[in-house]
């Protein structure tokens, strides 16, 4: 057997050992890919754009559920029924501070433009500068350096899965997660605001005669996707802290996932979440961790490449 039979041997024993310790943990990551996901398909799906500054409403979430949770609960210990309501506070304001980010960003960088009918280059040069913007004012206004997030509740091991353990922080993410996931997925598949969201990410013009109030469906579009986006930037910094580059590489692979998936699906962009927190976190068995974003971005290319519809792609009709 050569060197490449022993490396392989060596770092498949170690995949087999810690399997269900990785899955576990690439699965919370991916629910936060999953969520921060949708708010990229959404925009996608009515304005055949990528919103380049959603990484800065990420982060918005982030630092408010900060500030926030460091104002409830100072230097205290919460526990049992407090630290229900912490969360529950915390994944308030980050999603509502990721809306009102967004709502912003629609307002500026976006509604102007489309009411001047300009070509999707300048779109994509006002969303980068309004992540640029946001981007730096954050590290001027909060400083540059990493902050630990207030804890509102005890990081223990809650149950083992075939001896990997589920920490209570995994469990939080999960039941955030689904909860919103499937609110979501209810509420665009069953309510009239459904409707006009789908009907416009259908054929906008056609949506527009039928009565459908082009304006109004995508600021609420550009609102979910804000909240989900900003209860991705709670629950990250939960586990990573917060910081003003927080957003930039989640919000890349939140971007991979939606491509994987299918943008324009949200539940594609669920699928390409998970799918995509599990091979990363299992591909520590086989390289180093300071090589792990560069499986992200590998699986980017490869999808491009060979499918680039992703796994549930859709065919689009005409943007707003």
């Amino acid at each position: 057997m050569g060197a490449f039979g022993h490396y392989l041997t060596s770092h498949l024993d170690t995949l087999r050992q810690e399997f269900w310790y990785l899955f576990v943990g690439g699965l919370a990551n991916g629910f936060i890919y999953g969520m921060v996901a949708i708010g990229y398909t959404l925009v996608y799906g009515v304005l055949r754009l990528i919103n380049f500054a959603h990484s800065e409403v990420f982060m918005t979430g982030g630092f408010a559920s900060y500030f926030v949770l460091r104002a409830v609960i100072g230097t205290s210990s919460p526990s049992g029924f407090m630290s229900v309501v912490d969360v529950l506070i915390g994944l308030l304001a980050g999603g509502l501070f990721g809306a009102l980010a967004a709502t912003l960003l629609e307002r500026t960088a976006y509604r102007p433009l489309r009411r001047r009918n300009a070509p999707a280059l300048a779109y994509l040069i006002s969303a980068i500068g309004a992540s640029y913007f946001a981007f730096n004012l954050a590290g001027k206004e909060f400083g540059r350096y990493n902050m630990a997030m207030p804890q509102p509740f005890m990081n223990h091991i809650v149950f083992r899965v075939f001896g990997a353990p589920v920490q209570m922080y995994y469990l939080i993410i999960l039941a955030s997660g689904l909860t919103m996931l499937i609110v979501l997925d209810r509420l665009i598949a069953k309510t009239s605001l459904g409707r006009s969201i789908r009907a416009v990410a259908q054929d906008a013009e056609t949506a527009s005669l039928m009565g459908v109030n082009i304006d109004r469906t995508i600021a609420v579009t550009f609102i979910l996707g804000g909240a989900l986006g900003g209860v991705g930037g709670f629950l990250y910094g939960l586990g990573s802290g917060v910081a003003y580059t927080m957003g930039f590489v989640p919000a890349l692979k939140a971007f991979t996932a939606a491509v994987l998936g299918g943008i324009g699906n949200l539940r594609g962009a669920v699928l390409g979440g998970l799918i995509l927190g599990v091979v990363e976190q299992l591909s520590v068995a086989f390289v180093q961790a300071a090589y792990i974003d560069t499986v992200a971005f590998g699986i980017l290319v490869l999808v491009l490449l060979f499918r680039p519809t992703g796994i549930l792609g859709e065919r689009l009709g005409r943007s707003a």
